[in-house]
């Protein structure tokens, strides 16, 4: 998961300043964790303590209600609320704070609860299906799967397009897209084209958009393939507080990579 926070707080600084290049600072004053640390955090908590995947969400949620670049309007009203409910959301929320999913035992397990931390607020097919994915492809590249193997899962059984997609062409078509339909694709092809983690974000930020959330899904699934390098992990934490560095280090204690 450390790898979606990663992405989440590199890509902050360009969510709408889109920098469309792959030659700039990584971390700098400027970045900040936004709504896909948090929401990824809840989700690890939830899974470290037993909790209500809502409940966990919500939680944290409140307890960090303004973070860099806010809440989107549907999910800021589902925190408001004192009794949330699913909103029929096919946004890219529940795929950018799935990884932790990813990290459980069997397979079976990862889909459950993968559709289960989704099915909370973006309860939509589409929602679902856009959490399924990125925790599915986790786990196969934990358990030796390889980048054709994650394009093939892509497209053969989760319906998502991958090929005919790169970098290069990103770079000056992508759009601000918030679905998972329209985040997905683009965040599969920045990890196929990767050479490493650092690559794998710099080609997130590079085709712009949702910059924040694009890097949160590449980080997560990126790290299930690279090293992540210690420093950039590091640096990463220290712009978190101490809460949140606590359920980063006991998830990391408990779900080793391998």
């Amino acid at each position: 998961m450390i790898g979606a926070i990663i992405g989440d707080i590199i890509g902050s600084r360009f969510e709408f300043n889109n920098y469309r290049h792959k030659d700039f600072e990584l971390l700098t004053p400027d970045c900040d964790y936004t709504d896909d640390s948090i929401c990824t955090i809840a989700v690890a908590d939830a899974l470290l303590r037993s909790l209500d995947f809502s409940d966990a969400i919500h939680s944290w949620c409140r307890r960090y209600p303004h973070p860099m670049g806010s809440y989107g309007g549907r999910f800021a009203q589902w925190v408001a609320s004192d009794q949330p409910s699913p909103y029929g959301s096919f946004g890219n929320g529940s795929a950018m704070r799935v990884s932790p999913c990813g990290y459980l035992t069997t397979l079976e397990e990862v889909l459950r609860q993968a559709e289960a931390s989704a099915a909370c607020s973006h309860n939509h097919p589409e929602g679902i299906r856009g959490a399924k994915v990125v925790a599915h492809a986790i786990w196969a590249l934990r358990h030796g799967a390889g980048k054709e193997d994650i394009k093939e899962l892509a497209e053969e059984s989760y319906g998502y397009k991958v090929s005919g997609l790169n970098v290069s062409k990103l770079q000056s078509t992508n759009h601000f897209d918030e679905t998972c339909q329209g985040t997905i694709p683009p965040a599969l092809c920045c990890f196929l084209e990767s050479s490493d983690f650092e690559d794998a974000i710099r080609n997130a930020i590079s085709i712009g958009g949702d910059s924040d959330t694009i890097g949160a899904i590449v980080g997560g699934i990126a790290e299930a393939h690279y090293d992540v390098p210690q420093d950039l992990q590091d640096k990463a934490l220290s712009y978190l507080p101490q809460d949140m560095i606590a359920v980063v280090q006991e998830f990391q204690h408990l779900y080793k990579r391998g």
